[in-house]
């Protein structure tokens, strides 16, 4: 990696990859088979981003005591159905063919439990472009304490990539937060599952509609970056 060239963190569902269905009929799936009520559409769509656990006991109203195993049945649905249904976003593989051919670093950081994050990813083909793959602890269950929330996860993305230097790409709050917590901005795209409003109010450094202007996006912040290290060197500071 040069100087000037800023990796780029990206989210999963909903930035990457349009689940289309594939989460939330899971959840549905889940819920409608322990005989759990089952949320309106847009409350499952709300759930895609955030911790699952989180979504399920806050959004679902999941008793605690049936978290593991509503999270085993949408498991084990998604696994065998769900991955299926998703696909990728227009113009995003050829968005991330470009960076990895310029040489720029790309990672992804997601409450996705990793093992899972890398199977979507593999699914869809693109797993080999990312220089690293983050998420959470592939137990899910644990309502506290072991899996990461989106700061810690975007850190462990930052590490492996060697730098505290890079953007964050997102499409949820937490992404923002997470990136804003690390040092970084954070592009919200407006392709996923925020609410109108959501992104700006955390604090997104802006909000894209296509992958087209989110290269471009990309590429006026690295000017930015580069004229700011610039300066850092000509005045001989660190």
């Amino acid at each position: 990696m040069t100087q000037t060239t800023v990796p780029v963190i990206f989210d999963l569902d909903g930035t990457l990859v349009d689940p289309a269905g594939g989460i939330t009929d899971g959840i549905a799936s889940a819920l409608h088979g322990l005989g759990l009520p089952v949320p309106g559409q847009d409350l499952l769509e709300a759930m895609i981003g955030p911790k699952l656990s989180d979504s399920l006991l806050n959004v679902a109203q999941v008793p605690a005591e049936l978290l593991d195993e509503v999270i085993r049945r949408y498991r084990e649905y998604y696994v065998a159905t769900g991955i299926g249904q998703g696909r990728i976003y227009p113009g995003v593989r050829e968005v991330l063919e470009s960076f990895v051919a310029a040489g720029r670093p790309i990672a992804v950081a997601t409450q996705k439990p990793q093992g899972l994050a890398r199977t979507v990813l593999e699914y869809h083909g693109i797993n080999g472009l990312f220089h690293g793959i983050h998420g959470s602890a592939d137990d899910e269950s644990a309502v506290a304490g072991v899996p990461l929330g989106k700061t810690e996860i975007i850190a462990a993305a930052l590490k492996d990539l060697g730098t505290q230097h890079a953007l964050m790409v997102g499409d949820r709050a937490q992404d923002v937060s997470g990136a804003i917590a690390n040092g970084l901005d954070c592009i919200g795209v407006a392709w996923g599952f925020a609410p109108n409003g959501e992104l700006e109010d955390a604090g997104a450094v802006a909000v894209v509609e296509t992958a087209g202007e989110l290269v471009a996006t990309i590429d006026r912040l690295q000017a930015i970056h580069t004229a700011a290290m610039s300066e850092v060197t000509n005045d001989g500071t660190v």
